[in-house]
């Protein structure tokens, strides 16, 4: 897993060559107020958590590992403390893969411009997982381990299996950051090793989280989609209109004037 991360970090500096215009437009008022709203959703998200109820024991024994999805159902009851804390070097190496693009002459000039869009992916990613979280009652896969002490189990963390908000931050990372290389780099050869890399991170967190006993399968898979939904979704959203269209003056024997072009 560290092979995998570390050969993504490394090949994404390595290919960002040659100065490129910005495909992307930003607006103060709109991305503020995005931002602004994705922090207010967190905060909120964040408040009904703290005041989720943790699991009754009364409840804990009316759990039944045969009453749970057959896609999760073989989970149930994971443990492994080692897992938890492995999932989070793949996590980590996801969320620092976007800072790459600032070792680049090219886009590090447009750092301010893609540290906002990638709050706004990151930021809406995590607040569909807070409101999710606090809302939604699904015990974690350990709870259903009989090997665990009766505290351990009830915790009032172990009430917030859905969805994976760490799958879902890695995600939206490595994904904003392939579509963000991909924007600027459209006719780049090293595309598909961008892609798997930004696939491979996210599911990797996900692997672990589900060995460790966090989620179920489902979990995993839903903070996957949300994540690469917002990381893809913000960067095209920002896309300039008519980014094929180039006007630029023209000076030729006899004649100057403005020259249009457009790309199909």
């Amino acid at each position: 897993m560290r092979k995998i991360a570390l050969l993504f970090a490394l090949a994404l500096p390595y290919y960002l060559v040659g100065q490129k215009e910005s495909p992307y437009k930003t607006d103060l008022l709109t991305d503020g107020s995005i931002i602004v709203g994705a922090a207010g959703i967190n905060a909120w998200g964040l408040l009904v958590i703290k005041d989720k109820k943790p699991l009754t024991e009364e409840k804990l024994n009316a759990l039944n590992a045969d009453d749970i999805w057959f896609v999760d159902r073989w989970s149930a009851g994971n443990y492994d403390e080692n897992a938890s804390n492995q999932s989070d070097i793949p996590l980590y190496t996801s969320l620092a893969i976007p800072f790459l693009f600032a070792l680049n002459k090219d886009t590090r000039q447009h750092a301010g411009q893609l540290s906002v869009m990638y709050v706004e992916a990151v930021g809406l990613s995590l607040a569909t997982f807070t409101v999710s979280s606090g809302f939604i009652e699904k015990s974690r896969p350990k709870v259903y381990n009989i090997d665990l002490s009766l505290d351990e189990r009830l915790e009032s963390n172990n009430q917030r299996s859905f969805f994976s908000g760490h799958v879902a931050a890695a995600a939206a990372s490595t994904f904003f950051a392939a579509q963000v290389y991909a924007d600027f780099y459209p006719n780049s050869k090293a595309k598909p090793y961008i892609w798997a890399g930004a696939a491979l991170l996210p599911a990797a967190v996900g692997y672990y989280r589900v060995k460790g006993g966090n989620h179920f399968l489902s979990d995993a898979i839903v903070g996957y989609v949300i994540g690469a939904t917002s990381g893809i979704l913000v960067p095209r959203l920002h896309r300039k209109k008519d980014s094929n269209l180039r006007i630029a003056p023209e000076v030729g024997f006899g004649y100057q004037g403005i020259g249009i072009q457009y790309t199909f």
